[in-house]
């Protein structure tokens, strides 16, 4: 059976397997494109339906397949598996007019989709990096250097966080992954927030985890779909307690309250908090961690506040989760770098430093604001509480990303957020000053206005 003119072929589920990701190794499929069903391939190659149930199986543990219901299944927006050789062109888009292609063409393409920090608020490096100490480190001395350590306690102490255990780890994402592999295996249930942020749900994937979606609204988690995942045994919770990404969520202090007092009935479950955006995110700390939990970690990355390659983050935990973060570390990637480290300690005990991150978040939550209140001048809602990100409620996603990349905008739909949410589009607003705001809102209106008439003709 061709899928865009490649052939999916096969007697095996092995078979099966190998051509799928062949095909997605060789960029012949596409992120998000659609598989046959089941009963349609098995049709095709004359095999039982089961067959072919087993192979998707198999794709979906190894994260190179997503399942969502009747969307069907597709392949994964960032499968662990990477393409070899030029990749094969993207699918055409939709026919446009000529004037709309010359409009397009005669406008500069704003990125408003990439999640960037403004490199123009970001801290300068090459001061610090030339202060960093040229000496090498060697096999067996500590993995941690000392001073940021010591700089990342009083910082989590501070915000009543437990800072007793902590290590160093290569960002977020390496954080979250090191902690789920401490405690869980393949199979496992894990409770992820629905929109939320792709690289998660990519790596649960990956990990032959399975994913439990639970609604989010601007406090946060909803305590009724983290219960319920809970009892269907979900084995551990990934939340995101400030600039939630896509949403802009942030944890308010009566919903904390209200999801510690769920998690407390499970107690054995590990809590992973992604505090990716830290100092910059325009929202307070807050943790759903309390004294007593058995499993969990906490993991502050520096990406959003001094920089995507500053390639760091902090991993607070229970002393269990660390050591066993800190052991697998070692037969691996052994350390973080100390020069990273240093240079981070260096940017943290200058008080140039909070200055800077201090006004970032000022100007982050003024380029939110500007955004949704223009946008509400049009009737359009839209949600961003703290963060670098904007979300738009819409009916439907690609012809909107269409319509706006001609007018000159570059945005993300929503589909890599969502499992069971509905569409939406992402708007990241940290380079975007309230006068383009303005002219964005306006754009987007006319898109949907667009797009109106055309379902009514």
């Amino acid at each position: 059976m061709l899928v865009r003119n490649y052939p999916i072929t096969g007697q095996k589920a092995s078979e099966i397997v190998a051509t799928i990701e062949d095909g997605i190794r060789g960029g012949r499929l596409h992120a998000g494109e659609r598989l046959p069903a089941v009963r349609a391939l098995a049709a095709e190659l004359g095999l039982s339906p089961g067959t072919v149930a087993a192979a998707y199986a198999t794709l979906k543990t190894r994260g190179l397949v997503t399942a969502r219901g009747r969307q069907g299944s597709r392949v994964s927006f960032r499968p662990p598996v990477a393409p070899l050789g030029p990749r094969a062109p993207a699918p055409a888009p939709r026919a446009r007019s000529r004037a709309t292609s010359d409009a397009g063409a005669r406008t500069r393409l704003r990125r408003l989709d990439d999640g960037n920090p403004d490199p123009r608020l970001l801290p300068p490096l090459r001061p610090v990096l030339r202060r960093v100490s040229g000496r090498q480190r060697l096999y067996g001395e500590p993995q941690n250097v000392a001073e940021l350590v010591s700089l990342a306690r009083r910082q989590l102490t501070a915000e009543r966080i437990a800072a007793e255990h902590l290590t160093v780890v290569g960002g977020a994402l390496d954080g979250i992954e090191r902690a789920l592999v401490a405690h869980l295996r393949p199979g496992d249930r894990v409770a992820v927030e629905d929109p939320g942020f792709p690289g998660v749900l990519d790596l649960v994937g990956a990990l032959g985890l399975v994913a439990e979606p639970v609604r989010v609204d601007d406090d946060g988690p909803r305590p009724e779909d983290l219960q319920a995942a809970l009892e269907r045994r979900a084995q551990a919770l990934i939340v995101t307690p400030r600039a939630q990404n896509p949403t802009g969520a942030a944890f308010a202090e009566a919903r904390a309250t209200e999801l510690r007092r769920v998690l407390r009935a499970f107690p054995e479950a590990l809590l992973i908090e992604d505090d990716h955006a830290g100092p910059v995110a325009g929202a307070p700390a807050r943790t759903l961690s309390e004294r007593g939990r058995q499993r969990w970690a906490v993991i502050r990355s520096v990406s959003k506040s001094l920089g995507p390659d500053l390639r760091l983050a902090i991993l607070a935990g229970d002393a269990t989760t660390v050591a066993r973060v800190e052991g697998r570390r070692l037969v691996g990637s052994g350390w973080v770098s100390s020069i990273l480290q240093h240079a981070v300690a260096l940017l943290w005990s200058d008080p140039a430093t909070g200055e800077r991150l201090r006004h970032a978040a000022e100007v982050y939550a003024g380029r939110r604001r500007a955004l949704i209140a223009a946008l509400a001048r049009y009737g359009i809602e839209a949600h961003g509480r703290s963060g670098m990100n904007v979300w738009i409620p819409v009916r439907e996603e690609s012809e909107l990303v269409e319509r706006l990349r001609d007018a000159g905008w570059a945005v993300l739909g929503g589909e890599r957020f969502r499992l069971l949410s509905a569409p939406a589009l992402r708007v990241t607003v940290s380079r975007l000053d309230a006068q383009d705001a303005d002219r964005f809102s306006g754009d987007l209106a006319s898109a949907l206005e667009a797009q109106r008439l055309t379902r009514r003709s």
